[in-house]
């Protein structure tokens, strides 16, 4: 990041560049003294001091019977065109009668790059910055990390027109990151990473509010437990993470999360409270349960979830009597020894539910062949009486027409 920064942010960036400029302009500094640092791809001259101007010298490369492809000698100073890798090694300068003027050891490798950061407070007071390497240098490598905080009250501006500065503290034994102690929760700060080796060094500015940085531990403690008598329920406990100040004015809310361990899918509940109930456990099932922490306020993120806590609730009792009944019934059928005489009977392996549904089929089976026969009965019976009636109509009407047709002396 070679951009110009207005304002505050540039004495940042102009106290950085002196502290980086006063570590690489000391070679020895870095390493053991007679380390001389090149970069990549670009041409190294490699001096032999003490020599006489016009003196003849000879250079040599230890473990090598000739120099790298394409160096030279010019004025006394060895030169390595488009140094790589391959060319680094311990070389020595000699004079005319060969005896040991000097001797160097070449480290290859590139200018550092701009390195990524972030940031996070894990409570409202302090917060720490992590950092990464984004080109790998090959070169011993160090980090100068400052801060300035932005958000200044009228009497600080009057005591420092610059604005309130100070050293992100690193930890030796936490490599690539700092903290920035008793900081202020609606503040706002800029960090400023340097990443400084032998050839140069490069920067990142970071703007970090503390309210958008806000990230708990997880919570600490994690306890569950069945309820008895209550064979879907588990009470689960949790404690503040021991980094969180627990004060009145910054509290936390909490998520718990859990599922039965064959299920993969969970159920979540939101909760400012230190226990809740699991109202709708399966039975019998072993179920996994975490909880994680955020500012009350909705500040900042979620914390990583806590370590997982195991529990089983207690089976229903009627299930569980039902389950002993069949147990104990098993137990003493196993337990009666059996008959060694041969049975003479037959072995039946039909099952008696089975004989009931046979039985079953089969009557309904005849009962509805005998309703069809009484239909087809029935119909027939209709069909034989209407014939019937049709033939009697005809006779009444002929045997009237003749009676109609005698004279009243016949029929009287």
């Amino acid at each position: 990041m070679r951009s110009s920064i207005p304002g505050l942010g540039r004495v940042m960036v102009f106290l950085a560049a002196a502290l980086a400029s006063a570590s690489f302009a000391i070679p020895e500094d870095w390493g053991e003294e007679g380390v001389q640092y090149g970069q990549l791809g670009t041409d190294v001259n490699l001096s032999c001091p003490g020599v006489r101007a016009g003196s003849p010298v000879q250079w040599r490369r230890a473990g090598a019977t000739a120099l790298p492809e394409g160096s030279a000698v010019q004025q006394g100073s060895l030169v390595l065109p488009s140094a790589s890798l391959a060319s680094m090694g311990t070389y020595s300068c000699h004079g005319k009668d060969g005896g040991l003027l000097h001797t160097v050891s070449l480290r290859l490798g590139h200018l550092p790059g701009v390195p990524f950061v972030s940031c996070r407070a894990s409570d409202y007071e302090n917060f720490s910055c992590s950092w990464t390497s984004t080109v790998e240098t090959f070169l011993p490598t160090r980090y100068i990390t400052t801060y300035r905080k932005k958000s200044l009250t009228g009497e600080e501006k009057r005591r420092n027109r610059n604005g309130h500065m100070g050293l992100c503290l690193q930890d030796p034994s936490r490599p690539g990151t700092c903290t920035v102690h008793r900081s202020e929760f609606w503040s706002s700060y800029r960090l400023n990473i340097t990443e400084v080796n032998p050839l140069g060094f490069n920067y990142r500015l970071l703007d970090v509010t503390m309210q958008a940085i806000i990230k708990p531990d997880p919570p600490e403690g994690l306890v569950v437990e069945p309820i008895p008598l209550a064979p879907r329920r588990l009470h689960v406990s949790w404690k503040y993470p021991s980094s969180w100040p627990k004060e009145p004015h910054f509290q936390l809310r909490f998520r718990l999360q859990y599922r039965p361990i064959i299920h993969r899918s969970w159920s979540v509940v939101e909760t400012v409270n230190l226990s809740e109930v699991i109202t709708d456990a399966f039975a019998g099932l072993e179920h996994v349960v975490q909880v994680s922490a955020k500012d009350f306020l909705d500040a900042g993120n979620w914390s990583e979830w806590s370590a997982e806590a195991r529990a089983t609730p207690v089976r229903d009792l009627a299930s569980t009597a039902s389950e002993e009944t069949t147990t104990d019934a098993r137990l003493e059928s196993l337990a009666e020894e059996p008959s060694q005489a041969p049975n003479p009977e037959p072995i039946n392996h039909s099952d008696p539910l089975e004989k009931v549904a046979v039985l079953v089929s089969l009557g309904i089976f005849a009962f509805f062949v005998l309703a069809a026969v009484l239909v087809i009965t029935i119909l027939i019976w209709l069909r034989v009486r209407k014939h019937g009636k049709d033939k009697t109509k005809p006779n009444f009407l002929v045997a009237a027409t003749h009676l109609k047709a005698l004279p009243k002396a016949q029929i009287l």
